[in-house]
């Protein structure tokens, strides 16, 4: 028997022959488990099964198999403790010199679209971060690897240290054994959480997030900055063409997504500045690019174009020579890729799964944890004496729908198809709606108009009623919502509340 012992059990089987293969050509003896054990033994590595080692079945459909005194004293083992040493030797215990184990794949399983309680259940590993967590505990005798990451760095550092791991390459491992074991456990407890109906991480926020990618810089070119997703989630959209992202293409890729993927019918939408300058449907993709253009031809250039359908040749040729910085999408077409690569520094980006659990924001020092914005149509109601036409219901919806996704305030005017004249932002309603007017690229009269928050006076109506618009949606909920409501009768508008507000700061 070797005087040297490592235990090999992993999930993610990457580099693990080549690490055994490594370790037996040193004289280990290899403790291991299940399909590890296979593996390494398919591939001529020697290896002894743990449960030989401990003389202890695996039971409970091998949920216990390394939970063993044999097991656990071997790795807790302080050589430098008579008490210790007194203890392994009264029970013929051996010293267990490496751990290898990284862990069941909780974070992948959750990720998976209908994913049972109990499938999610089978995925949450107990010995492995016992393992790991007693190996890093002891980490100047016991070395723990938890990732694939880590074997080539440690051959290297048995090769170039006469078989001894330095002091620092054994604290970084451990360092990361606890940063690993911490975020599967905070991943456990946060999709569990989410099953018993929390709306948030509870009383306590943990974040465990891995870089996805570095960034061209932040807000500024002077800040620096990486793109970080939540650990174990496959990355939420990949970049098939053109620059690095910036932050704030990330955060104008993210709005245009969700403006387009809100509709049912083939829609787009140009993003300036997180803000839709026209948004527009149409009987595919092609048309509603066309048209989300067409409803502010002058904003568009630079802008960010999102398509909740596959971005096809047609699609492609709509785009014309305008200047963009990215296109977001569900798919890109092989022709249309041909056709958009040509231009060098168009950012082209297929979106996966950028639906988020929990809205994060920082503010005044610390974190807001909020449950995504929907919309629900449960308490919309027409107010007014007239009714809305089913045109004008259609209408009011799509526009009810972009501007929830303006900055407040926000005040939308459009027609069925596409958006005709958007004020965002502005310090005062009123502001916003003299600014959608100003901003309309086509007759305003015949169109509807939406409102993310409700009208504090009577004059921001005014000022579209006076523009020609024939129909009016806002939450409602003024003080002075009789008077508003008096107002639209006068002028012979239909309005509806829906009975929530949309504000986006």
């Amino acid at each position: 028997m070797s005087d040297k012992r490592a235990i090999l059990s992993v999930f993610d089987k990457r580099g693990i022959v080549e690490l055994g293969r490594f370790l037996a050509d040193r004289g280990y003896e290899i403790l291991s488990t299940g399909g590890t054990a296979r593996e390494l033994s398919a591939a001529g590595v020697p290896v002894s099964s743990i449960t030989a080692y401990t003389g202890a079945d695996e039971i409970l459909g091998g949920r216990v198999k390394t939970l063993h005194p044999k097991i656990f004293g071997g790795i807790l083992y302080d050589r430098d403790q008579w008490e210790h040493q007194r203890d392994v030797d009264l029970l013929s215990i051996g010293a267990i010199d490496l751990v290898v184990v990284n862990l069941y794949p909780f974070e992948e399983t959750v990720a998976r679209e209908g994913v049972t309680l109990a499938q999610a259940i089978e995925q949450i590993d107990v010995g492995g971060p016992s393992m790991l967590r007693a190996a890093a505990k002891n980490h100047r005798h016991v070395l723990p690897l938890c990732s694939p990451d880590l074997y080539e760095p440690f051959m290297r550092e048995m090769e170039s240290s006469d078989g001894k791991p330095s002091d620092a390459f054994r604290l970084r491992c451990a360092v990361e054994v606890f940063e690993r074991t911490s975020a599967y456990d905070r991943s456990i407890a946060t999709w569990l959480g989410s099953q018993a109906g929390a709306t948030s991480a509870g009383e306590s926020l943990t974040l465990n997030l891995a870089k996805s990618q570095d960034l061209r810089y932040g807000e500024n070119p002077q800040q620096t900055a990486g793109f970080y997703v939540e650990a174990g989630r496959p990355d939420p959209f990949r970049q098939l063409h053109g620059k690095e992202l910036s932050y704030n293409n990330l955060i104008d890729l993210d709005a245009a997504w969700a403006v387009a993927s809100s509709f049912q019918e083939p829609a787009s939408t140009v993003i300036k500045h997180t803000n839709p300058c026209g948004t527009a449907v149409g009987v595919d993709a092609a048309e509603a690019i066309r048209n989300a253009i067409a409803a502010d031809p002058v904003s568009a250039f630079g802008g960010i174009i999102g398509i909740n359908r596959e971005l096809d040749l047609p699609a492609a040729e709509a785009i014309g020579a305008l200047f963009l910085e990215v296109i977001v999408a569900p798919s890109f077409s092989a022709e249309a890729l041909e056709k958009l690569r040509a231009k060098k520094n168009l950012r082209l980006v297929e979106a996966g799964n950028m639906d988020s659990r929990l809205v994060l924001r920082t503010a005044a020092g610390g974190v807001l944890a909020q449950s995504p914005d929907r919309i629900s149509r449960d308490d919309w109601k027409v107010v007014t004496r007239r009714q809305p036409t089913e045109e004008e219901l259609r209408a009011l919806t799509f526009n009810w729908i972009v501007c929830a996704h303006v900055k407040s305030n926000a005040i939308v005017i459009g027609t069925v198809q596409r958006t005709v004249g958007i004020g965002a932002g502005q310090m005062s309603r009123v502001d916003s709606a003299k600014i959608a007017v100003m901003k309309a690229t086509a007759e305003t009269a015949g169109c509807v108009g939406a409102s993310d928050a409700f009208f504090p006076f009577r004059d921001g109506l005014d000022i579209l009623a006076d523009a020609g618009l024939t129909a009016i949606i806002q939450p409602g909920g003024s003080v002075r919502d009789e008077e508003v409501i008096a107002a639209a009768d006068e002028r012979g508008l239909a309005m509806m509340f829906t009975g929530e507000r949309h504000f986006r700061h």
